[in-house]
């Protein structure tokens, strides 16, 4: 028998520009197969019995071929410090490459092949997907353990004073009303478990603090400050409701504050617009704000899930009532329901009024110079403004999402999302 002969690489003829002369040299080039990939081997052939110059496989920058079908008439190879080797057989250049055990990367794969396109992009989509239902919230929930109690009183405080210098006034409750409602709110306080929520070591000092000027709300601010409007005390009376209302809505907010929800958020934009820069690149201010705004609306109906749950915890461990604070929630949204449709009536007629408005406009300047004006004038934008911003539309239900079916769970003191006990 003879002995098979090794395999000799193909020789595949280039011009090689070596980086010191603007004169091409002609050149064979060959690849030979190592662990690590291809090595380049160029032949010079101006020089006839010269050592061959060898590349190894990371000094080489290789190029990608962007369609199988359509070749590109020329191939150039890329050779760092020492020039470029231009080939024009193309196909005896892939030829070579693959006998050598060149694999195209996954890059080149999903410019060459849309089947692995597809797979990518849908995987992609996919773990997207999931990093911003589970990964997002669970890492900012675990980062936002790191965060300083005094950076949340110092954010809350620079919040709440802006508030006051812009939409809140100072409450027009009665001194005794307040510390009634303050002294219900210690109470409450000091019934709270320390374990009924994630952060257990998690102990801010709880406050209560009284504000006009927003309508019916109650909203809790970083580091234990909540605070309480007069238009929610007055719906709270106006509807006949018991105080085990308000203490409900104060429990709820008690349990933004201990579950550290607006700390939460913060840190979950943070999180979500750094993991879109690292799987994105260049994320552009559109996208990344619109991703804020997106993530935002979804965790704040989480978290407002979990602050109901707590609520119904801290009422049934102080036996207390959820039932007042669901009755509350739902004759809100009735109000602002039927405010809504009233609103939605008087612009229709604001429209109706401006298009028969040019053709009136004759028979208007005729009867005004013989008689008074005996109806009022049209709203301009600016009053109609002033009068939806009087109306309490930035109430409870502008921050608390799925209210009627929150306040559904609240009259029956549980929720399905809640656990047991």
């Amino acid at each position: 028998m003879t002995a098979t002969a090794p395999h000799t690489p193909a020789l595949v003829p280039g011009r090689w520009f070596d980086g010191q002369s603007s004169k091409a040299r002609p050149v064979m080039v060959s690849l030979r197969p190592t662990p690590q990939g291809p090595s380049l081997v160029l032949h010079p052939l101006s020089q006839p019995g010269a050592e061959p110059t060898v590349f190894t496989w990371k000094n080489v920058g290789w190029p990608e071929a962007w369609n199988e079908r359509k070749p590109q008439p020329r191939v150039v190879v890329d050779l760092r410090d020492h020039g470029s080797v231009e080939i024009d057989a193309v196909a005896d250049w892939r030829a070579a490459l693959a006998a050598a055990g060149e694999r195209p990367g996954i890059a080149q794969r999903m410019q060459t092949r849309w089947p692995v396109l597809l797979g990518v992009t849908v995987a992609a989509v996919i773990g997207l997907t999931l990093f911003y239902r589970y990964g997002t919230p669970w890492t900012a929930t675990q980062l936002t353990r790191f965060v300083p109690l005094g950076w949340e009183t110092s954010i809350a405080d620079n919040v709440l004073k802006q508030m006051d210098d812009g939409t809140l006034k100072p409450s027009k409750l009665p001194k005794e009303r307040q510390e009634q409602l303050k002294a219900r709110f210690d109470t409450l306080v000091q019934q709270a478990p320390s374990t009924s929520h994630r952060y257990a070591g998690y102990r801010p000092p709880l406050s209560l603090e009284f504000r006009a000027g927003m309508g019916a709300n109650a909203f809790a601010l970083p580091g234990g400050k909540i605070v309480m409007t007069d238009g929610i005390v007055k719906a709270a009376a106006e509807k006949g409701l018991p105080d085990d209302a308000l203490v409900g809505v104060l429990a709820h907010e008690i349990g933004h504050v201990v579950h550290r929800h607006t700390t939460r958020m913060v840190v979950e934009q943070g999180v979500l617009n750094v993991g879109l820069g690292l799987a994105l690149g260049d994320v552009s201010t559109i996208v990344s704000t619109g991703a804020s705004v997106l993530t935002g609306l979804a965790y704040s109906r989480s978290h407002e899930r979990e602050a109901d749950c707590y609520a119904i915890a801290l009422m049934r461990h102080s036996a207390l009532p959820t039932a007042p604070m669901g009755k509350l929630l739902l004759a809100i949204a009735h109000d602002e329901e039927e405010q809504e449709k009233k609103e939605k009536k008087q612009q229709k007629d604001g429209d109706k009024t401006s298009s028969g408005q040019a053709a009136e406009t004759a028979a208007v300047a005729a009867e005004a110079s013989s008689a008074p004006a005996s109806t009022p004038k049209p709203r301009t934008q600016g009053q109609a403004r002033a009068e939806a911003e009087a109306h309490p539309v930035w109430s409870l239900l502008s921050s608390h999402p799925d209210t009627v079916r929150r306040a559904t769970d609240l009259e029956q003191g549980h929720a399905p999302h809640c656990g047991k006990g």
